[in-house]
């Protein structure tokens, strides 16, 4: 079950830090924030980072085989990764219309699926 954990939790914690590094982008189009202060803008996504690392930390902690969990470091950070890229993907394609997939994202992606694979080995 911690692997399961795990994933959920660096899935959640992914949501957090896109909307925390681009979810002020939106904001500005929609002219919420267009005019906060540059600090304005940092202290609202370090808000939204706080979320972040509560569930990245015990992401970590969880799946690290170090900790009884199943993964080695180099398998959690690729593991970290290839769900940050999925998750900006769907959040930038929903967020911010215009930000189309094309065909070199995707192989982009499946040079991921291979470092998965590979970490694995």
């Amino acid at each position: 079950m911690n692997a399961v954990y795990t994933i959920l939790l660096l899935i959640s914690s992914n949501i957090f830090m896109t909307l925390a590094w681009y979810g002020h982008l939106k904001l500005q189009q929609t002219g919420v924030s267009s005019h906060w202060p540059l600090i304005g803008v940092i202290l609202f996504s370090w808000m939204i980072a706080f979320a972040e690392y509560c569930c990245q930390v015990p992401a970590n902690r969880l799946g690290f085989e170090g900790n009884g969990g199943p993964f080695n470091l180099m398998q959690l950070k690729v593991i970290q990764e290839v769900i940050s890229l999925i998750v900006f993907t769907v959040i930038a394609t929903v967020m911010f219309q215009g930000q189309t997939l094309h065909w070199n994202h995707l192989a982009a992606f499946f040079c991921l699926v291979l470092a998965v694979y590979f970490v694995f080995l």
